[in-house]
């Protein structure tokens, strides 16, 4: 059994399977919805029920309390209809969004590679081409792991149907664990996509010509190797790029040659490494540093006039919002990608930074 969901103010309508989510249901369809934790725990999803009724699901009641239930608030990630639906959500318009639709997928490992001691990189070939945007992601069930995990692409569009994850080993994490110890080459799994709102936009730089900063830390990298890959093969090949990337040791900072290549071969790119545990009297030459000091240094303090696109864990990327608006840049110049835990989705954020 379906129903219909209507969405204002788009005066969009989605088919709605009686076991799927708002949320699933409306991603499913190419339907953008604001959404973080999916688990509904940070609230990000809230939207406004003005016609037919829906089950809450599993909503936390600190994320969605009784009174809002009572006022028709709902969160899209948990609920369920009960019969046609008419909600009202707050919409972004993203000129530069191709709003695909999430699908599913199957997909074969065919290399395992290990970036450093604590990152894999799992090699998929899929059994279709997947079309997303530089900078989303994908979630993926591991086997004899209940649910699914996020993990962002960390190839460009331009190899669809092969994809590339970079996989960081999380203590006492299943999953994680499980991709680490256990899969093997030839091993299928199954995963949707795709998913996320973090791509470069382009059209702003195509109007105004800023230059692109990309911060990223750990495994975070995989969305920004992702971008800056597609817009040197594209049409981003003569925009002035930088990525800063910072690890804590030598051992851990992947992919360092290949991004000293590129800078090589482009000169429009340029890439500033950061080691912050780097220990002293080692071989290492290069900045030494948390990722935000290293990057102010480099700018000596001002960011003004850049578009910038963090991405890592939730203490990185807080340390870069504040150095980078130290620096006179801005909520509407900053993007951000950083996955939550239960913990992070329950912090507070502030409401002016909708898009941060």
């Amino acid at each position: 059994m379906s129903y219909q969901l209507h969405l204002e103010p788009t005066g969009q309508t989605v088919e709605v399977d009686d076991d799927q989510t708002i949320l699933d249901a409306c991603l499913r369809a190419g339907v953008w919805l604001p959404h973080a934790c999916c688990h509904g725990l940070c609230a990000t999803c809230k939207v406004r029920v003005l016609d037919g009724e829906v089950e809450h699901g599993d909503a936390s009641p600190f994320a969605l309390m009784d009174f809002e239930r009572e006022e028709g608030r709902t969160l899209a990630c948990c609920a369920r209809l009960q019969s046609d639906v008419v909600i009202e959500a707050d919409l972004d318009e993203e000129p530069d969004a191709l709003n695909l639709p999430v699908q599913d997928y199957r997909a074969t490992v065919t290399r395992l590679e290990r970036l450093t001691p604590t990152i894999r990189a799992v090699h998929l070939r899929l059994d279709r081409p997947m079309a997303f945007q530089a900078g989303q992601y994908v979630n993926l069930e591991i086997p004899s792991v209940e649910g699914r995990r996020a993990f962002s692409i960390a190839s460009p569009p331009a190899q669809g149907q092969d994809l590339e994850l970079h996989v960081r080993i999380v203590q006492g994490g299943a999953a994680t664990t499980c991709i680490h110890e256990r899969l093997q080459v030839g091993d299928t799994l199954a995963l949707a996509g795709p998913y996320g709102r973090f791509f470069v936009r382009k059209s702003v730089h195509a109007r105004d010509g800023r230059p692109l900063l990309f911060m990223a830390g750990g495994s975070g990298l995989s969305s920004p190797r992702s971008m800056i890959l597609d817009l040197l093969q594209h049409e981003g090949r003569d925009w002035p790029i930088t990525l800063v990337y910072g690890q804590r040791h030598r051992a851990e900072l992947y992919e360092h040659e290949a991004f000293l290549a590129l800078a090589e071969r482009f000169p429009n790119f340029t890439y500033v490494s950061a080691l912050s545990h780097e220990p002293e009297g080692s071989d290492w030459t290069g900045p030494r540093g948390w990722l935000h000091e290293v990057a102010a240094r480099h700018f000596k303090g001002d960011f003004s006039g850049r578009k910038a696109y963090l991405c890592g864990p939730p203490a990185m990327i807080d340390a870069c919002l504040d150095t980078l608006m130290q620096g006179r840049l801005f909520e509407r110049d900053i993007h951000t990608e950083k996955f939550l835990s239960a913990a992070d989705a329950q912090r507070v954020r502030s409401p002016l930074f909708r898009s941060v």
